[in-house]
């Protein structure tokens, strides 16, 4: 007797597992649809770009072991002067470790009240330079670029980030449900269904109903693994409180981080000179020679909108992934160091919290977590489209029966 009341309230929760699935799914599912092919889209944005500017991205200057880079205040004046039909000058650039790539300079100029992808952005675009000789060698257009405009859509879909990105984050807050309920209902009563749950026995399958209701449920189950931490991550982009209570988690449930706030400019405006930029960048270089890049502020503060506290370089250790960064901070005036934060000697929380875009688009695991990533990301494309068709099946045969 005890044994039929269980299975009966196991029936009964199933039933309302169930209903849950299919109502979230039915509310979600184009959101979920575009979010990951566009997911799958950008995988391989980073690789492919560097393959496509290749010529760009290395100058070809020749014999650089004896040149010097163009100081960085004649360099960027340089840049502007190449730069007469665009709206806003260049006043960032990003500096390659290695010396026979490229500088790259940014042009950016945004729109606070925009409410779409196409006038949130004025301008965006990318200026690679020789730094050894002055000379622009491409100009990128990156607002219009089909990876961006694909990376906009997948956090935004192509709306504010404000009012796009809440929709996206809510909708994969529902993907998550779906995955844990789609586990649930997945979950065979013995070993015998087990077999059959894991992979397609079709050999005397003949109905589309029954291979669509497998091929829902078996590329489901495989891409849950990996779709939990992509969904989970991308939550932590949609709503940044996510990240501080991951943070605290994973920091023995504390919130306290490193002050950086006691590391100001000091010295007086005087002590900076034409050349204070150049030694912070050649500081940065001695400490990192085996980094990728980073990027430094050449705003001019005296007319800039808003205060600078200080000089704050961040470096980025390798190409493709960015989980692995170290900081550095200097007296903007005199170019002397006040902090260095390298990576390794980061708490486990905050390299953990770094690792989030690393970890979303499978980059933290190289090449085979790119692909991974990539397929999963189709297997994902794949749930709403055959969980509705699963939905319309079963309600045109009642339609039929009745």
């Amino acid at each position: 007797m005890q044994e039929t009341g269980r299975k009966k309230s196991k029936g009964i929760f199933k039933k309302y597992i169930l209903k849950a699935h299919l109502w979230l799914g039915l509310l979600s599912g184009i959101i979920v649809l575009i979010v990951s092919l566009s997911g799958a889209f950008f995988v391989f944005n980073e690789d492919i770009t560097a393959a496509l500017r290749k010529e760009d991205i290395f100058h070809g200057e020749k014999d650089i072991q004896h040149k010097k880079p163009i100081p960085l205040h004649e360099l960027k004046d340089l840049v502007n002067a190449q730069l007469k039909n665009e709206i806003v000058k260049t006043d960032e650039v990003t500096i390659p470790i290695d010396p026979a790539r490229s500088y790259q300079f940014g042009l950016i100029k945004g729109n606070p009240d925009g409410w779409h992808h196409f006038n949130s952005i004025i301008i965006y675009k990318n200026v690679y330079v020789n730094q050894y000789t002055g000379k622009v060698l491409a100009i990128y257009d990156v607002k219009n670029n089909p990876f961006f405009i694909c990376m906009a859509l997948h956090r935004s879909l192509l709306l504010s980030d404000k009012v796009g990105g809440t929709i996206v984050g809510v909708a994969t807050i529902i993907f998550v449900v779906m995955l844990v309920t789609g586990i649930v209902l997945w979950w065979p009563k013995n070993k015998k269904m087990r077999k059959q749950r894991l992979w397609f026995q079709w050999e005397k399958v003949k109905g589309w109903r029954r291979k669509n209701y497998d091929v829902h449920n078996i590329l489901g189950f495989y891409a849950s693994f990996l779709a939990f931490i992509v969904a989970i991550t991308g939550i932590m982009y949609s709503f940044r409180i996510t990240q501080m209570w991951v943070y605290v988690v994973l920091n023995g449930f504390s919130s306290a981080t490193t002050d950086f706030s006691k590391y100001k400019t000091t010295a007086p405006e005087s002590a900076e000179s034409v050349t204070t930029i150049d030694r912070i960048v050649e500081q940065v270089k001695i400490h990192y020679p085996e980094a990728y890049s980073f990027g430094v502020d050449l705003e001019d503060h005296a007319q800039a909108d808003h205060k600078h506290e200080n000089l704050s370089i961040w470096i980025k250790e390798k190409e493709f992934t960015y989980a692995e960064s170290s900081m550095m901070i200097f007296d903007e005036h005199s170019g002397k160091l006040l902090f260095n934060h390298p990576h390794e000697n980061k708490p486990m929380a905050e390299r953990a919290t770094d690792a989030t875009y690393d970890l979303h688009v499978g980059a933290f695991f190289g090449m085979p977590g790119k692909i991974l990533a990539f397929i999963m990301s189709l297997f994902c494309a794949s749930l709403p489209v055959t969980g509705f068709m699963i939905w319309w099946g079963r309600k045109n045969k009642k339609k039929t029966t009745t």
